[in-house]
């Protein structure tokens, strides 16, 4: 039996979405403030942030019920993510 390419595609929108905010949350714990490359890292975190976002946005669009449920804490997170480094 074929599998539905719909399906697939739901699957890896989905994985894109979760390596996109895996890399964006990597990021961000590896962040030091008082590091002289902050600045840098801290833009480096908003690029990864913004890429996490999209790829959340595409898949949310295709997603089933479990994943959408994932997909929203994903961006929950990423939002308590960009408002900590804010408040430094």
């Amino acid at each position: 039996m074929q599998r539905n390419p719909y399906n697939k595609n739901k699957q890896e929108a989905f994985q894109a979405a979760q390596q996109g905010f895996e890399n964006a949350q990597g990021l961000y714990e590896t962040i030091v403030s008082d590091s002289a490359s902050y600045g840098h890292q801290l833009k480096h975190l908003k690029n990864e942030v913004n890429e996490a976002y999209q790829q959340i946005e595409n898949a949310l669009e295709v997603a089933s019920e479990h994943q959408r449920a994932q997909l929203e804490r994903f961006q929950q997170d990423l939002k308590q993510m960009v408002t900590e480094v804010n408040m430094d």
